[in-house]
């Protein structure tokens, strides 16, 4: 316990010098970043440290909690919903319709080219019934007015009731995924997750009616849960106390939204690891464990591995999602394009085993740690890079190294990686 806590007060430690040699705003953002980060490590924690389940499409359920937030808490476009949002609320419907309708001759008819037939030619029949009503509804709302809208916009609704949208959201995804996916040997599982995530965010990027695809959904004018900054810089009662405090008012009020944004955070973050904990420490939790270790014995005692993987498969990728949904809330825009499988797969996975899968405090540690490490080497790599060949000769081999600074971001990460692996295996907190 003593050595946990020194971990945990390492890092904090790392977050007070970065405010007081760098800017406290930087700070808290890093902060924000990582605790969110954290919130996505214990999703994966849950499916592989619960279950061992491999999950490489963490991209993808992140990209659909933010997907949320826009269809949430955006503000409609009347002139699209005009134009075509009759034929698009009639079009998701009849793709769905034809999905189940091919699944019933498939179950309902024997095994054999009858089948296969019959499958095919209502699914033939579907798509086309579905492109004849919906691809010129989705036409029609993207030529509306493309350069800001081009889509039909959200519900207006109040960003915190987004974020559980986005959990629910990416639970949906997770269900469907695993109908067809939970019965996959481990390695063909992540394959199957990964290619998903990349379907996912190819929808994102080219079906501009939804969210406005590679063009970004701006979501600044989206109901804040936290005061803006401009209201702020307004405020007498803050400007008196920013100037008591030694900050301007643009500084001093960026601080108090992030501030607000961490505690928020916080509260979450404390929720969600107190059901972690209780759920590890339950029956439940040791029937999962079992489960991962042997599945043979596990179905031998009675219990339905594929119905259990299949359950905490949805409950770890609807925190994914929620996490991304307050990663979006608060990046305030919607790029589909910045969902890339580095940093909200790969990053996600060396913070669960950095900080030790299968132990929920492990993986907060690993969320904080390598959240920090990944913003501040931005920051510190030209400095670095720039003392390293001060005394080089001026030229294209000097250029190119401190061209190449912000790549250091990958070299330190591997770098600690390795070293984790080599002197503790198993995490810095390991599973118990």
């Amino acid at each position: 316990m003593s050595r946990n806590v020194m971990y945990f007060a390492g890092v904090a430690v790392l977050f007070l010098l970065t405010g007081l040699m760098l800017s406290w705003n930087q700070s808290l953002f890093i902060l924000n970043f990582a605790l969110v980060s954290a919130i996505m490590a214990l999703g994966v924690n849950m499916q592989w440290g619960y279950a061992g389940l491999f999950n490489t499409g963490v991209m993808g359920f992140a990209a659909l909690g933010g997907l949320a937030v826009a269809l949430i808490s955006a503000d409609p476009v009347p002139e699209a919903w005009a134009a075509g949002g009759a034929g698009v609320l009639g079009g998701l419907p009849l793709g769905a319709v034809t999905i189940a309708a091919a699944i019933f001759p498939w179950r309902r008819m024997a095994p054999g080219r009858p089948r296969g037939f019959a499958v095919l030619a209502v699914l033939v029949g579907g798509f086309v019934l579905f492109r004849a009503v919906f691809g010129p509804a989705t036409m029609a709302v993207e030529a509306v007015n493309p350069s800001v809208s081009g889509n039909l916009g959200g519900l207006g609704l109040p960003v915190l009731l987004a974020w559980p949208a986005g959990g629910a959201l990416a639970a949906l995804a997770a269900w469907a995924i695993g109908k067809t996916a939970l019965g996959l040997r481990s390695d063909y599982l992540a394959i199957a997750t990964l290619g998903i995530a990349e379907i996912i965010i190819a929808v994102m990027k080219n079906e501009d009616w939804m969210a406005r695809g590679v063009k970004m959904m701006n979501l600044q004018e989206r109901p804040w849960p936290v005061p803006y900054e401009v209201a702020l810089q307004q405020n007498p009662a803050f400007l008196d106390l920013a100037a008591s405090m030694g900050f301007d008012p643009v500084t001093g009020s960026s601080i108090l939204v992030k501030l607000c944004y961490t505690v928020m955070i916080l509260v979450i973050l404390g929720a969600i690891i107190w059901l972690s904990q209780r759920a590890l420490n339950s029956p439940w939790g040791r029937m999962m464990r079992a489960i991962r270790d042997n599945e043979i014995s596990a179905a031998a005692m009675g219990k339905n591995v594929t119905k259990r993987h299949l359950q905490v498969f949805i409950l770890g990728s609807a925190v994914i999602g929620f996490a991304g949904a307050m990663l979006t809330s608060m990046d305030g825009i919607l790029n589909p394009g910045t969902y890339q499988p580095l940093r909200f797969t790969f990053l996600i996975w060396v913070m669960v085993i950095v900080g030790g899968s299968g132990n929920n405090w492990g993986a907060v540690l690993g969320g904080l740690l390598i959240g920090w490490l990944w913003l501040i080497v931005e920051t510190l790599g030209p400095v670095v890079m720039g003392g390293v060949t001060s005394g080089m000769a001026e030229g294209p081999l000097k250029a190119h190294l401190v061209d190449s600074a912000q790549h250091m971001r990958l070299l330190t990460l591997g770098v600690i990686l390795l070293l984790v692996l080599r002197f503790s295996p198993r995490g810095l907190i390991p599973e118990k």
